[in-house]
């Protein structure tokens, strides 16, 4: 039996390791050099049992951070000239044991329009559709490399009603199944990761004291990311090949990380064109959440990028002293616990032990060598009812036991900075009042996630894209009450934003506000955390 009292305390200071420098964008723009290739720019990764079948485990790693949907007609893509990968370390040695390589490739249709479709895309052969991508996946395990499939098909970026009319239909051809009962998913979604951006990064002002009640803004609401998803067979990831059922067998736990790399080499063309040539070189690097952001100084932010976990000892100074407790001290007068340089007697050893060498009989692994990544025990069985803070919920299936969609990472984050876990370490200390209740504000995604893989939401519709836009229908006009019992163009407007976010079935827009479209608002006003009127008013 798994001691929560114990976890929650190792729990609690993991996540601090998230938040120092650049605070609390996830991984959006994490780095000087890295912010100039968002193609190869990591946000997120998540790894987390399969909600609907426990013997399976998803990983998910999202890239290009903040992407306009009605940003044509180029419109966001994987980079043909880059190397992904997701790479799992099952025996703790801080190296990868196995590795799974995306590779895409862009074929252009018609090169004498300057459309990315000419018509409306009704399957992924459709040849209305003038840019395609598509992609290999290959599967590197003890020095050898297998194709798992080529030529995989990607759905289309969600332009709007009249080119992509039935997303989600498309977005269902573009799952492909792998080898060993797996499957695959490339392309377009929306970004899962909410925080309130705007008020963090100005000067870490929380708009509602202290939090935990609402109050945020949403700042990733409309905006989508392009994600690398996969959902492989548990057995297939641990380091004997044998499902576990003990979460305290060290076998049981793996660690995972996403990179993007590049050639060393870029040659530019005085006629447009571009030749990359050598040794692939990482340039994007992404396992905990918010990691690059708060650990590494400004000075090895792009270190950090290029760095692999086995050396991740050099960064032990901004683990042990954050910045973030500093701010917090002197911004709100909370206190909160001594924190110093590695080495001293004031550092945070709490920290340490979870940053480095993983949580006891829950996330730390077989050999132990320290080193940042997502860990996960794949034993433990998902939760019936998630809890959004994870451990600090006393939910054992959330973060940081791998990392959900759902988690509230930045919640969970402020409060551990805060010291919600530090007497456990150190009973003398008090904690904070309003410490222990820190948060942004923002406790959802603004779409709900879907209950099967990719789990993901639809990526946000180019057509209807009012960026941050309140309440996701501002885009509608609605200068009237809508109500059961209305009609009219406005509310067409509101039940095509329902079935874009999954809320009413395909053909609902009837301009008809109904029983079914009712439904449809009160789940949507649930999932976006507002009063649940069954009414909408822009």
């Amino acid at each position: 039996m798994i001691n929560k009292k114990i976890i929650f305390g190792f729990i609690a200071v993991a996540l601090v390791i998230s938040t120092t420098f650049q605070v609390f964008a996830s991984s959006h723009r994490e780095a000087p050099l890295i912010s100039g290739d968002p193609k190869v720019d990591a946000t997120d990764l998540y790894a987390f049992v399969s909600p609907d079948n426990k013997e399976m485990v998803t990983l998910i790693a999202n890239y290009i951070p903040f992407e306009e949907p009605a940003g044509g007609p180029n419109f966001d893509s994987f980079d043909d000239k880059a190397l992904y990968e997701i790479k799992i370390d099952n025996d703790g040695d801080a190296k990868p044991d196995i590795v799974y390589q995306f590779r895409f490739k862009t074929t252009v249709g018609n090169k004498d329009t300057f459309l990315y479709n000419t018509g409306a895309i009704n399957s992924l052969s459709d040849t209305n559709w003038n840019v395609k991508q598509t992609y290999t996946l290959t599967k590197v395990e003890d020095g050898e490399s297998v194709i798992l499939g080529t030529d995989l098909k990607m759905a289309p970026v969600n332009i709007g009603p009249k080119s992509t009319p039935n997303y989600a239909a498309l977005q269902a051809q573009s799952i492909n199944s792998i080898p060993g009962g797996g499957k695959v998913f490339a392309g377009q979604s929306d970004d899962p990761f909410f925080v309130d951006l705007g008020s963090l990064f100005d000067l870490l002002t929380i708009r509602k004291l202290p939090g935990n009640n609402g109050g945020g803004v949403n700042t990733t609401q409309g905006s989508n990311v392009h994600s690398l998803a996969l959902q492989i067979p548990t057995k297939e990831l641990t380091s004997n090949k044998i499902m576990p059922t003990d979460p305290k067998d060290p076998k049981a736990v793996i660690g995972v990380w996403t990179t993007a790399s590049r050639q060393a080499t870029r040659v530019l063309g005085s006629s447009g064109t571009q030749n990359d040539s050598g040794d692939w070189i990482q340039v994007s690097r992404l396992g905990s959440p918010l990691v690059n952001e708060v650990v590494a100084p400004l000075g090895a932010k792009d270190l950090f990028n290029s760095s692999k976990p086995e050396n991740d000892a050099q960064f032990a100074n901004a683990v042990t002293d954050p910045e973030v407790g500093k701010l917090l001290k002197a911004l709100y007068g909370i206190k909160v616990p001594p924190q110093g340089v590695f080495g001293s007697p004031s550092q945070r050893d709490d920290l340490i032990a979870i940053f480095l060498t993983g949580i006891p009989d829950l996330t730390k692994s077989e050999i132990g060598t320290p080193a940042e990544e997502l860990r996960l025990n794949v034993a433990i069985p998902p939760t019936i009812n998630p809890n959004k803070m994870g451990v600090l919920g006393g939910d054992m299936q959330g973060y940081p036991n791998g990392r959900r969609l759902g988690d509230d990472v930045i919640d969970i984050s402020l409060q551990a900075i805060a010291g919600a876990a530090y007497p456990l370490f150190h009973p003398d200390f008090v904690v904070d009042p309003t410490g222990a209740k820190l948060g942004d504000g923002v406790d959802t995604n603004d779409v709900a996630f879907r209950g099967s893989f990719p789990y993901l939401a639809i990526p946000n519709q180019g057509y209807e894209s009012v960026p941050h836009a309140k309440n996701g229908v501002a885009q509608c006009g609605i200068g009237r009450t809508l109500t059961r019992g209305t009609k009219g163009e406005d509310v067409r407007c509101l039940q095509r934003y329902l079935i874009l976010k999954g809320f009413l079935g395909a053909n609902g827009a009837d301009g008809n506000f109904g029983l079914m479209t009712q439904k449809a608002v009160i789940q949507w006003q649930t999932s976006s955390n507002m009063s649940q009127t069954g009414s909408v008013t822009n």
